[in-house]
């Protein structure tokens, strides 16, 4: 990484930043959903699962044309954002981070909802017979519980969300210093004579990094089990 253009860093820079605010836009909606699909009953429930997990089999550029489909500046969504709140996500980098947002979404709700399978149900109608509210045994008991989880997926999603590159170039294009992250720097960097040495680089850059990702999904899961067993 020493060895990087000023131009090289900010690729990385920027997909370091569009996975973070990806992260931090969907991680309470994802635990809002990882607990509906987990203990709710309702109508309509076997849909809104088939949805959440649709840009998990779906192309990615499939999803990067509904989103500008729906928040392109003439789009149902993008146009009232753009005219009354002056909001424009298409080719910026709040577009990018909201891409990689709704690709990285189902494994925080999948890797929440493990975690929320795994709970005890007895410690939960315990704490209701010691005169426990909803929200307290939210509070208490359940989400200490799934916090595994919950750490687990946003790392994963982080990790995952550094290496969009379908949704983000559908919606956002591919403009440098604004929306051009790190997988899109190794494309365009394929697509220049002499190109390859700069590929390589951000290459090794971008497996370095969803590796130490990883690592650290598992290490923190690991500890979090650890913690819960001890307490």
């Amino acid at each position: 990484m020493i060895g990087l253009s000023p131009e090289e860093w900010q690729a990385v820079r920027l997909s370091l930043d569009v996975a973070t605010r990806s992260v931090l836009v969907s991680l309470l909606p994802a635990v809002g959903i990882a607990w509906l699909l987990a203990r709710g009953r309702f109508p309509g429930r076997t849909l809104l699962d088939a949805l959440v997990h649709l840009p998990l089999v779906v192309p990615p550029v499939v999803v990067g044309w509904a989103l500008l489909m729906l928040f392109g500046v003439r789009g149902p969504i993008g146009a009232p954002l753009n005219e009354w709140f002056g909001i424009r996500l298409v080719f910026t980098t709040d577009g990018a981070a909201l891409a990689t947002a709704v690709m990285s979404f189902p494994l925080i709700v999948r890797a929440v909802r493990l975690g929320l399978e795994n709970v005890d149900p007895g410690l939960e109608a315990a704490a209701c017979t010691l005169g426990a509210g909803p929200l307290d045994r939210f509070a208490t008991v359940t989400l200490p519980l799934m916090s595994p989880g919950i750490l687990a997926g946003a790392v994963t999603a982080f990790a995952a969300g550094l290496g969009e590159f379908g949704a983000v170039i559908t919606f956002v294009s591919n403009i440098p210093g604004e929306t051009q992250t790190l997988p899109l720097a190794i494309y365009s960097a394929t697509q220049v004579p002499g190109g390859e040495a700069i590929a390589a680089r951000l290459a090794a850059v971008s497996f370095a990094l969803a590796i130490g990702g990883l690592l650290l999904a598992e290490l923190l899961a690991r500890r979090m089990h650890r913690w819960l067993g001890r307490g």
